[in-house]
């Protein structure tokens, strides 16, 4: 072959992973978005609709909702395959958007943003299982890094458009909007994706497991809306109870929503997903860094929300030069490293924080944020290749793989709960409270380097240094 039909021939098998790329990346992405979308939109949807009371309930519904879809994704593959499967995915997620947009009262509302949640949980744990088939082995660590950096232009693109629209009084128009990405992606679906294995039709579900994790899921995220640090202590603490409980009872049974080697003495996937989760506390800082520009620097509240998004930025971006990394050695140097950087730069944005803050120290804030975010991108695309490479069957390998949304999604919801404990610890200073979440948020992210530490001690051969396997043959 000469060099010019070799360049031909990468070309021609770009072409064809492009339209599998948008559709998984656009899956991850509009979930991603909603998260932060209509909290944005919540305060002009109540003006409209009335039930102010219902208001917390918007982000509990909706995230545990997610949370509990990305942890059936694997089943629904089985079960339909990658075209069915992700056809369901974006239909729930459309009609759940258009019915947001028509909602009569906030009950309603309410119910739509669950259907929402449980579309784009679907397609978040999707997005990382289908990259074993839909990509050949070789470039998982770039997928995963896309699929991963959409949860970092979620961050920034759900508080701009939702901010954008409520800007101009109309908070309906914000949802039929996703309702159209949603709609279009999904048109692509039959004609890019392979089809995938499908096998497993009468997999039981979990029950057991999945009751224990949406009592979980609820409990953290009521804790991040209640008021008073007792009840925020209480409902956190409730919340681990039950997360222990879930890995007791999933040990033990043999319906597992995560892998078997999860479990097993011995494996690496347990530090993986754990150092997986502590990264994601981290993105919690997001959702009350806009609350400390504002009241300590002074800053509007749109320019206060662009420059919380710079966390997200550092991570997206990162995971750009980060993906491309393939040295054994490198990779376990970055897993321990990403977690170190993201605490260390929660941590100087803490000693950073002033009362009345001036311009040329909030402009130090971006920067520093940035290298917090860079920290996630560094860790997080090789992580999720360890995940997705901890085991050969195809059917726990798309368990290993949607675990990785589940954990995200979670571990998001949790950060935000204990973040919020944390800001009632602060009383009636604000400059406490920054203090007390960046420190506190770092603490826990710094646990990150430990688990990755561990990690890598019983793996010691990491996803770039193995000899390719192929994915789950259709």
């Amino acid at each position: 072959m000469t060099a010019d039909e070799s360049i031909s021939g990468d070309a021609r098998a770009g072409a064809e992973l492009l339209g599998p790329m948008i559709v998984l990346a656009g899956g991850v992405l509009v979930g991603a978005i909603n998260i932060y979308l209509a909290a944005s939109l919540l305060p002009t949807a109540v003006t409209d609709l009335g039930g102010a009371s219902f208001y917390a309930w918007n982000m509990t519904i909706y995230l545990v909702a997610m949370v509990i879809a990305t942890m059936l994704a694997g089943r629904f593959l089985s079960r339909w395959g990658n075209v069915g499967a992700y056809l369901l995915g974006f239909a729930v997620f459309t009609a759940g958007s258009l019915a947001c947009a028509l909602s009569p009262a906030m009950a309603v509302l309410l119910a739509s943003r669950g259907l929402q949640g449980l579309g784009a949980g679907l397609l978040s744990g999707l997005g990382f299982a289908v990259i074993r088939s839909a990509l050949p082995p070789r470039l998982w660590t770039r997928g995963t890094a896309l699929m991963s950096a959409m949860y970092g232009v979620g961050n920034f693109a759900g508080p701009a458009l939702g901010g954008l629209f409520a800007q101009l009084g109309s908070w309906r128009p914000a949802f039929a909007v996703m309702a159209v990405v949603s709609a279009v992606c999904g048109a692509f679906v039959p004609r890019v994706l392979p089809r995938g294995e499908r096998g497993g039709l009468r997999a039981p579900v979990p029950v057991g497991s999945l009751l224990l994790v949406m009592a979980a899921a609820g409990a953290v995220s009521v804790a991040g809306v209640l008021a008073g640090t007792l009840a925020k202590v209480v409902a956190v603490g409730v919340a681990v109870v039950l997360v222990a409980g879930f890995v007791i009872h999933e040990r033990g049974s043999r319906l597992r929503v995560f892998p078997q080697a999860t479990y097993r003495s011995g494996s690496s996937l347990k530090w993986v997903y754990l150092t997986l989760g502590l990264l994601a506390c981290g993105v919690a800082a997001e959702s009350f860094l806009p609350l400390f520009g504002q009241r300590l620097a002074g800053l509007a509240p749109l320019v206060a929300g662009f420059f919380a998004a710079a966390i997200s930025l550092g991570w997206s971006i990162t995971q750009i030069g980060s993906s491309s990394v393939t040295g054994g050695r490198a990779v376990r140097r970055l897993r321990v490293l990403g977690p170190v950087l993201l605490a260390a730069g929660l941590l100087v944005q803490g000693l950073l924080q002033r009362e009345e803050t001036p311009l040329w120290l909030v402009a130090v804030w971006v920067p520093v944020l940035f290298v917090a975010g860079a920290g996630i991108g560094l860790a997080y695309p090789h992580l999720s290749v360890a995940a997705m490479s901890s085991t050969r069957d195809p059917e726990e390998g798309r368990r290993a793989a949607a675990g990785i949304a589940t954990v995200t999604s979670l571990s998001i919801a949790f950060g935000t709960a204990v973040a919020g404990v944390l800001v009632n610890l602060g009383g009636g200073s604000m400059l406490d409270s920054a203090r007390y979440v960046l420190f506190g948020l770092a603490l826990l992210c710094a646990c990150g380097a430990l688990t990755a530490h561990a990690a890598n001690r019983t793996d010691p051969a990491p996803a770039a240094d193995r000899e390719p396997r192929p994915a789950s043959s259709p």
